[in-house]
């Protein structure tokens, strides 16, 4: 039993007629030769959309994935963070002195034991944001943190750099000063 080809199904089955079949025939002839003929490419309008949007389904990958990878990299900062937080943190007192900061022009509280305002006060220690409340850190730890997120460092005190264009630089300021 011998297959039949899908034009002689078609006409078998009635969906088409033999004018029509040889005129197809005679197109992709004609076509064929063209091609030959001129060295000319037919554009083939389907291969052409299918490119296109294969490009755009590429494009539309790469946006996704460097959306993925800026999330990424943001939750292992905020992990690195967290862990040197966690590491480095001084002991803070409920008991102890308050030690008052400005954060956003407001003015905020810590209590830390009295070494640890004097050090707050020497810029040896910082006070970093974590988790919505206020940590003491060392200042090295400080640095490392707002070189990955800078907003998270909040009490600084003036650098040299600033201390020598103050006004009353030449002033003391009282160790026992409280506020």
């Amino acid at each position: 039993m011998k297959s039949l080809s899908l034009q002689d199904q078609l006409l078998k089955a009635g969906l088409t007629s033999k004018s029509k079949v040889h005129k197809v025939k005679n197109d992709k002839r004609k076509q064929t030769q063209r091609k030959q003929k001129n060295k000319e490419q037919v554009v083939d309008r389907a291969a052409v959309l299918a490119q296109e949007a294969k490009a755009r389904q590429l494009e539309n990958d790469r946006l996704l994935n460097e959306k993925r990878n800026r999330k990424a990299e943001k939750k292992q900062i905020a992990a690195q963070i967290a862990q040197l937080v966690k590491a480095n943190k001084l002991p803070k007192d409920d008991d102890a002195p308050v030690f008052h900061f400005t954060y956003n022009s407001e003015i905020k509280s810590i209590y830390v034991p009295e070494k640890v305002r004097k050090d707050l006060i020497a810029e040896k220690v910082v006070i970093v944001m974590f988790a919505g409340h206020y940590e003491v850190v060392p200042a090295e730890i400080a640095t490392k943190i707002a070189e990955r997120d800078a907003r998270r460092v909040i009490y600084l005190e003036k650098s040299a750099a600033d201390k020598t264009d103050d006004e009353y630089a030449d002033f003391a300021v009282p160790d026992d000063l409280m506020w």
